[in-house]
């Protein structure tokens, strides 16, 4: 499903116009945005939490040569399903 999928099956649902659809989609994403961006955390129950890490330096290595190669220490972003989701996807 793209994003005006998305905006289309929601307004089925919720009753509200495309264009109320599409900007609170657009704003819900730049708020989790700005939050996993600053360093938190946002849950939303039974559907996933979405949250910012660090990541430790390591060794890896290169696919193309195999040699050993460090990858550096990193903030990357988690994003862990909740348990209504995970239900969803297992066909529960």
């Amino acid at each position: 499903m793209n994003r005006s999928e998305l905006v289309s099956a929601t307004v089925e649902r919720a009753g509200l116009s495309p264009g109320e659809v599409d900007r609170a989609l657009t704003a819900l994403m730049a708020v989790i945005t700005d939050e996993v961006g600053a360093g938190g955390r946002v849950a939303l129950l039974g559907f996933a939490t979405f949250e910012s890490i660090q990541r430790e330096e390591r060794l890896g290595r290169n696919p193309q040569t195999g040699e050993p190669m460090t990858i550096s220490a990193r903030r990357v972003v988690r994003i862990t399903a909740g348990s209504a989701l995970k239900r969803a996807a297992s066909g529960s």
